[in-house]
C-alpha cells in the first residue's frame, strides 16, 4: 500500500450523470420528493473477498491510530472500506454488518479532499454530494480534533432512527446504535487489513457535523472515523 497515491476524484471510474428517481439516492431525499433531482453517480471497482490478512491479525494489531501520512486513499482502498461497512453480501439484500428485522438504518459518507459521497450499497457505487473539501469544517464540528481534519478520509455513519422504529418502537432506537458498532468495527478491522489505521470518534457537535455536510433532518450523525495511511509504525 506505499508508494506514489493519487487522489479519489482522479481514480473513480464510471462517472455518470444519474436520475434519482431509481431508488438509491440518500435515504431522506427521494422520500422528500426530489426524484428527479440529477445527481452524479460513481461505480467502485469491485471489493475482494479474501484478503492476504487473516481476521486474528486484524485483532490483534487493532488501534487507535490519530495520526497519517499526506498520502491519500485509493479507490481500491475506498471501495473495499464502503463494502466492510454496508456492502450487500447476499441477494436478498443482506449486508455485512447485522441489521434487527432487515431495516438497515444507517447511511454511510465518505469526506475526503475530492469531496462527499454517500455509498449506495445496492450496485456498489457512490454518489457525489460535494466537490468541496469540508474535512475543516467537519474538525471544527468534532470539536477541532486533528484526526479528522488530518485523515484522507473521513467515514461517517448516520442513523435514520424512523427506519428501526416504525418496526421496533422505541426498543428500536436501541438496536440502531448496536448496528453502528458493528459497522465501526468492520471499518477499523478492515483498515487494518489494508495496512492502513483509523480512529473512532463520539466526541462531536450532532447539529454541526449535520450543517456542515448538509445532512437531511433524519441524519442523526452516530460515528466519524477517520482513515489513513499511519504516519508511524508502532
Amino acid at each position: 500500500m506505499k508508494g506514489r497515491r493519487l487522489p479519489v476524484w482522479a481514480l473513480l471510474l464510471g462517472i455518470v450523470a444519474s436520475s434519482c428517481g431509481d431508488g438509491l439516492s440518500p435515504a431522506g431525499r427521494s422520500e422528500a420528493g426530489l426524484e428527479n433531482e440529477t445527481t452524479v453517480m460513481m461505480d467502485l471497482p469491485a471489493p475482494e473477498f479474501d484478503g492476504p490478512v487473516s481476521l486474528e491479525s486484524a485483532l490483534s494489531r487493532r488501534q487507535s491510530v490519530r495520526e497519517y501520512t499526506d498520502a491519500e486513499l485509493t479507490s481500491a482502498e475506498i471501495s473495499q472500506l464502503l463494502w466492510a461497512a454496508q456492502g450487500v453480501t447476499r441477494d436478498w439484500g443482506g449486508r455485512t454488518n447485522p441489521s434487527a428485522g432487515g431495516r438497515y438504518p444507517l447511511e454511510l459518507y465518505a469526506v475526503t479532499s475530492s469531496g462527499l459521497f454517500h455509498y449506495l450499497p445496492y450496485g456498489h457505487r457512490v454518489e457525489l454530494l460535494s466537490t468541496d473539501d469540508l474535512r475543516d469544517g467537519l474538525s471544527a464540528a468534532a470539536l477541532g480534533q486533528e484526526a479528522v481534519r488530518r485523515a484522507p478520509a473521513v467515514f461517517v455513519i448516520c442513523g435514520v432512527f424512523a427506519r428501526t422504529a416504525g418496526k421496533y418502537g422505541d426498543r428500536g432506537v436501541r438496536y440502531v446504535y448496536l448496528e453502528a458498532g458493528h459497522v465501526g468495527q468492520s471499518l477499523l478491522l478492515q483498515a487494518i487489513a489494508l495496512g492502513l489505521g483509523g480512529v473512532p470518534i463520539g466526541a462531536f457537535d450532532d447539529a454541526g457535523v449535520r450543517r456542515v455536510l448538509n445532512f437531511p433532518a433524519d441524519h442523526e450523525p452516530l460515528y466519524l472515523i477517520p482513515i489513513g495511511p499511519p504516519a508511524s509504525e508502532s
